[in-house]
């Protein structure tokens, strides 16, 4: 990834390079933004363990304080547990200090609402107004807000994952399970419920410090070191977290990466399976993905009697549609599987219990229920393209594939019954990005070279 010259400031949140793109005093004016759009009550603050951290929680922490709210402290915490923490102390909201999966030398903002959700793009909207304008007044002294810290960040979010799985099931068959949280957030709640879930564990970046291993992101590439060592010490399946532990990636037994996308389709796979009466409580049988996901999901639908919804890309715009529709489950192909059960927040741990709960209902290797899905090829590539010029881009591409349906939610997304195209215009960059997928992976670099002939 190419550093970024200016903060990356969005209706999410914010990231940049640490002293260069993201200072103190930035993050101090975009908090005062977000606390002053918030409703009246304290606000939980977390981060994902990476080194700079505790200097810009010191900052988040003295905004919020000079903003007049009283500042809930979780310390390291995974951003799916924020989001839990929020809804458990009836806080008004609550900031994540997390880069995601960007290079270590990368922090960033993520904001939560009252209801342990991202911001919505409305939400998200009216705090990016505020910022710009430097719409906020700090308090007096004498209402200037305090700290406490969390006694118990990890109770809850554990008890609502273990609510959703037969854990007397799983216990039964003492998993060997390999974590690897790449010293980023994803071992303090990811230890202890695999152990609550009867596992036996080899932890690899089990200490938060931000002392990545590997680069960040959970992909093939980056995790080619961590196949070998499931193989090595015996593990029936390997976890690979992010940084702040809302993706998740799946390495099987034999040492092969499965990868993010088999992470959701796995989670629904289980999920859908089941009798309709162990589903969420008030959902019907709907499940959302981002129109960015592999259509392994769309199959798994059909194959249950489901009925798949897309969304644009996003967490909030996926949460949306799964609360529209009261959807059972959803998610991004990114590794983000979301259960409403336990939060509208994409969640590693939520994949972690589902895909155990599956291997032990199936009685099956991780492998054996990975062949079973539906097998696709996907291909992702960048175009350069002025912004001012994705309208004629679309347009063209339209005329260009007449036979294809085609949805401009998010983009320009072309599909046919066997394969499907999606171009989407960057936010940060003078580029588009097309992912394509196909019976093959051959089909879909042809698909995604024939729309890049068109652009170029």
């Amino acid at each position: 990834m190419a550093p970024a010259k200016d903060p990356i400031i969005s209706v999410s949140g914010l990231r940049g390079i640490v002293g260069e793109s993201l200072t103190p005093d930035l993050a101090v004016r975009f908090v005062a933004a977000y606390v002053a759009e918030q409703p009246a009550g304290p606000l939980v603050l977390s981060r994902d363990g990476r080194a700079s951290g505790p200097m810009l929680a010191d900052a988040v922490r003295a905004a919020a304080r000079a903003m007049g709210r009283d500042v809930c402290d979780a310390g390291i915490a995974a951003t799916p547990t924020t989001g839990v923490l929020v809804r458990q102390l009836a806080a008004a909201g609550g900031i994540q200090i997390s880069a995601s999966h960007n290079p270590p030398e990368y922090n960033g903002l993520k904001l939560f609402a009252a209801n342990g959700q991202v911001l919505t793009a409305e939400q998200g909207q009216r705090v990016l107004a505020r910022f710009r304008a430097d719409d906020y007044q700090f308090a007096r002294h004498e209402q200037i807000g305090g700290v406490q810290t969390c006694p118990d960040t990890l109770s809850h979010h554990l008890d609502l994952v273990l609510a959703t799985v037969d854990v007397p099931r799983i216990r039964d068959f003492s998993f060997h399970v390999l974590l690897d949280s790449n010293h980023g957030a994803g071992s303090l709640l990811g230890r202890v419920l695999l152990e609550r879930l009867g596992c036996r564990l080899t932890l690899l970046g089990d200490h938060p410090d931000g002392q990545f291993a590997h680069p960040a992101e959970p992909t093939a590439e980056h995790l080619r070191t961590i196949g070998p060592e499931v193989v090595r010490c015996g593990a029936q399946i390997g976890f690979c977290q992010d940084p702040d532990a809302d993706r998740l990636a799946v390495i099987d037994q034999t040492g092969r990466y499965l990868g993010e996308e088999y992470t959701l389709a796995l989670c629904l796979e289980h999920v859908l399976g089941q009798p309709a009466s162990q589903r969420a409580t008030g959902t019907g049988p709907a499940v959302v993905v981002n129109c960015a996901t592999s259509q392994m999901c769309q199959r798994i639908a059909q194959r249950h009697g489901a009925r798949l919804l897309r969304s644009p890309v996003g967490e909030a715009h996926v949460v949306a549609r799964m609360q529209q529709e009261r959807a059972v489950f959803g998610g991004e192909g990114n590794g983000g599987p979301i259960d409403p059960r336990v939060g509208y927040v994409r969640d590693s741990f939520v994949g972690m219990a589902q895909i155990l709960d599956l291997m032990a209902s199936r009685r099956l290797p991780i492998s054996q229920l990975a062949d079973e899905l539906p097998a696709f090829g996907m291909h992702k590539t960048t175009v350069p393209l002025e912004l001012s010029r994705t309208g004629e881009a679309f347009r063209m591409l339209a005329e260009r594939f007449p036979d294809a349906r085609q949805d401009r939610s998010d983009g320009l997304r072309l599909e046919w019954d066997d394969r499907w195209l999606l171009v989407r215009a960057s936010n940060t960059e003078p580029i588009v990005r097309l992912i394509a997928e196909a019976e093959t992976e051959a089909a879909a670099r042809e698909l995604t070279a024939a729309a890049t002939r068109l652009l170029e």
